[in-house]
């Protein structure tokens, strides 16, 4: 199979944005009178889209749910956080930038599929200096589920013109392997993300790769593979 498309998660894949999301969070937090909490514990609680976080935050666990009727409230002081320091601290991880334009010069198309809201999401791309790469952006309320369906990927195939077995999801977590297979799509994780602090090791994948490079090397390589492999003919 020739690959066409690479669909990319983004926090803990393209930008480290735990620190404003941390911000965004203890601010939320304050405002209901409890303490910030660690950035790191507020990294093992990133995946799963805003609502979530939201709920493990004010509670501060990982399984953790908001008291419904203080949870609107909660959210809403979060998103108002979150948009005034929304890229202001996040960093792109390396060999980001390089891996893009090694995918791009693959003639591959490439799209951000990520649990993130669209508010959020084509903010933090065009204040980090990454939107010009994406042929599509699949934003967690694009449609009717988040990652771990397969929505997210399949919607980003349509936008892209290409079927799922084309595509390479490149992401951090389980449930970028997740939608990644349910979908029909191969799937390679980076092992610097979030993950809810579990190791990717353990996921099920086509590989792990070191960085976004590593994974455009992957692909390319994967293609070379697929164009100079023999079929022994069939004996009859």
């Amino acid at each position: 199979m020739t690959f066409r498309a690479v669909l990319i998660d983004l926090d803990g894949t393209l930008v480290d944005s735990v620190p404003d999301l941390a911000r965004a969070a203890n601010a939320m937090r304050v405002e209901f009178g409890l303490s910030p909490l660690r950035e790191d514990v507020i990294a093992t609680f990133v995946g799963k889209g805003i609502e979530n976080l939201v709920h493990r935050a004010l509670s501060g666990s990982m399984d953790g749910r908001a008291e419904q009727a203080r949870f609107p409230e909660a959210l809403q002081a979060f998103r108002h956080a979150y948009h005034v320091v929304n890229g202001e601290k996040a960093r792109i991880f390396e060999g980001v930038v390089e891996g893009l334009q090694a995918m791009k010069a693959q003639g591959l198309r490439i799209a951000v599929v990520t649990n993130k809201p669209a508010e959020f999401t084509a903010p933090l791309l065009e204040r980090i200096g990454l939107r010009a790469y994406f042929d599509a952006v699949v934003s967690g309320d694009s449609v009717a589920r988040k990652k771990p369906d397969p929505d997210p990927m399949l919607h980003a195939c349509a936008l892209l013109g290409v079927q799922p077995a084309e595509a390479v999801v490149v992401g951090d977590s389980m449930n970028d392997a997740s939608a990644a297979k349910a979908a029909g799509c191969r799937v390679l994780l980076v092992p610097y993300g979030y993950n809810e602090g579990r190791d990717v090791r353990a996921i099920e994948s086509d590989g792990i790769v070191s960085s976004l490079l590593d994974a455009a090397r992957w692909i390319s390589q994967s293609q070379v593979l697929s164009r100079t492999t023999v079929v022994p003919p069939a004996s009859f």
